[in-house]
């Protein structure tokens, strides 16, 4: 063996377990978060929130999509009702208000006239019932 091979052996033999060594963490690394992610369901609440803020997050989302509600406050509504209506939400109050509050946007954009204060003062109920639960979701 030359010397310039033996000085280099050692420091060949310290890359191959270097790289062995990083390549083992890295499996139990990855072992562990694949273990991890079905056993906890917990765990993935923690990161996501709970199941009402992540519906709460969902309504605000629907809600902050359409014509502004100031401007145009027939369009917004109007913009809303099937949005709302197709929403999955998995707290029974919370959805209980969306959908009072979709049915409440509808009869106000179809509503004239006479009938259309009664139908904001609808409106303005099914909003406070939904900001009740998600603070400021609703306009």
């Amino acid at each position: 063996m030359s010397s310039i091979q033996r000085h280099l052996a050692p420091a060949a033999r310290l890359a191959t377990i270097a790289s062995a060594s990083a390549a083992a963490a890295l499996l139990a690394i990855a072992l562990a978060a694949c273990g991890s992610s079905g056993s906890s369901p917990s765990s993935s609440s923690a990161l996501l929130g709970s199941s009402v803020q992540q519906d709460c997050t969902a309504v605000a989302d629907v809600l902050s999509d359409g014509p502004d509600p100031d401007a145009d406050s027939v369009g917004y509504a109007q913009a809303q009702v099937l949005p709302l209506r197709q929403l999955k939400v998995s707290d029974a109050t919370l959805s209980r208000d969306v959908q009072a509050l979709a049915g409440a946007y509808q009869a106000f954009s179809s509503g004239s006239g006479a009938g259309r204060p009664t139908a904001a003062a609808a409106v303005a109920k099914a909003e406070n019932s939904v900001n009740s639960i998600c603070p400021q979701a609703a306009p």
